[in-house]
């Protein structure tokens, strides 16, 4: 039997990623305690196998030498309302270890000291909500910076300039359209993100230079542009990614106007 999710006082979550080769192989721990002001959070990621690995076969996969880090502080209570709903929406596994595919499992304690643990059926929903959670301690650790993605279509009788700065560690994401500010619903703003990175990029002729001729660019957060009739490219046959992108980028367009 499973705590009831509104009772949870803390969580520690623990992530292995199984048979995925170094340097991509790591593991994380993150342990939440709620507090009515904030979240109590330790943070730590380790990349295993790394040991006597030539270091261009690191840094050419974009990874550095000094990559774990490790992470104790307070993190905003507009996180735990998200724990807490994922928590009472999950199944369970009732299994207590994870096989050699890796995932991660769940520690859980209530009000009542009651505790379970478990491992979740709804594995993607968790890691990502993790992920999440990890940008939010990034940003509040200055360790990066809040996203920002830009796009731009340049016409010949006029531009259109859109930004989402993407601020994790208070669920909050800024729209610009030109030169007009609003806010787009994180839920919305989160699931265009996932979107912009489904299809591949050329970076071998994208460009740091914010781009002036005619075109649809975008900028997805790294500071590269990248011109859709030319560097990106649908990895899934089925879907047209580019096309749903340029579709949810034109609704932004309009969003601010209405």
């Amino acid at each position: 039997m499973h705590l009831k999710s509104d009772d949870i006082t803390r969580l520690e979550i623990d992530y292995i990623t199984g048979l995925v080769p170094a340097p991509f192989s790591h593991t994380f721990k993150l342990r939440l305690s709620f507090d009515k002001n904030f979240i109590n959070t330790q943070f730590n990621i380790h990349y295993t196998e790394r040991e006597g690995m030539p270091e261009e076969d690191i840094t050419s996969e974009g990874f550095t030498l000094s990559d774990d880090y490790s992470y104790k502080g307070e993190i905003p209570n507009i996180w735990i309302a998200p724990f807490k709903k994922l928590y009472s929406e999950s199944k369970w596994s009732n299994q207590k270890s994870l096989g050699e595919n890796g995932g991660l499992k769940l520690f859980a304690k209530d009000i009542h000291g009651k505790i379970t643990r478990d491992i979740p059926l709804n594995q993607e929903d968790w890691y990502l909500l993790c992920q999440d959670f990890i940008q939010a301690i990034y940003e509040i650790s200055e360790k990066e910076s809040p996203l920002s993605i830009r796009f731009k279509r340049i016409e010949e009788e006029k531009t259109t300039t859109i930004g989402l700065l993407f601020r994790f560690s208070v669920r909050k994401i800024t729209l610009t359209v030109n030169e007009k500010e609003g806010i787009l619903e994180w839920e919305k703003g989160r699931a265009l993100a996932s979107l912009i990175y489904l299809p591949d990029y050329d970076y071998g002729i994208a460009s740091t230079s914010e781009p002036t001729k005619p075109g649809t660019y975008i900028d997805c957060g790294d500071g590269y542009w990248h011109e859709f009739g030319y560097g990106i490219f649908n990895l899934d046959e089925a879907f047209d990614a580019k096309a749903k992108i340029l579709e949810e980028f034109e609704k932004l367009n309009q969003l601010l106007f209405l």
